[in-house]
């Protein structure tokens, strides 16, 4: 089974409201299951171990509420309002985010790039395994919504971006 089929997998499970799916083969284990956390956003968890191997799963970390002042608030919901007119591009897999290509070469985009169809955003590590995340629109990266080398789930947003 490859990267693509997996990816395929979560978004099924994701979509189809299953709270777990197990899939084995002889050389081969994948337990994805969902659910909603406090936060109420959906989480997943993967895992693929040989058989035969101890299994260890990894489960994301919910992230704490933070408590802010009444007055903070009303600039995010004015934030939230022009942020509607952005599309936002979201993580198709669960793995590390990467804005460079490696350590030593620049960003693939920057906030202000001009971005057509098709260009490299960024790369999400999973499994051992490195995935151009592609663009599948033009127009202007707006905000840039995780922090390099952080950890990502599938459909989490990671840019926001101006079609105009």
């Amino acid at each position: 089974m490859d990267i693509k089929e997996i990816q395929s997998l979560i978004k099924f499970v994701a979509k189809s409201g299953a709270r777990e799916v197990k899939l084995e083969t002889d050389d081969l284990k994948i337990t994805i299951r969902t659910g909603t956390p406090e936060s109420e956003r959906e989480t997943q968890y993967i895992q693929q171990i040989p058989v035969g191997q101890p299994q260890m799963t990894q489960p994301a970390q919910p992230q704490a509420p933070t408590a802010e002042p009444a007055t903070a608030e009303k600039p995010k919901e004015e934030k939230k309002e022009d942020d509607s007119k952005y599309i936002t591009i979201k993580s198709p897999i669960i793995g590390t985010f990467y804005r460079k290509p490696s350590p030593e070469k620049d960003a693939f985009v920057e906030v202000g790039s001009a971005i057509k169809e098709g260009d490299v955003l960024c790369v999400i590590e999973a499994m051992k395994l490195f995935n151009d995340i592609e663009s599948e629109v033009s127009g202007k990266i707006v905000k840039i919504l995780v922090e390099d080398s952080s950890p990502v789930e599938f459909d989490q947003p990671l840019f926001l971006v101006d079609p105009s």
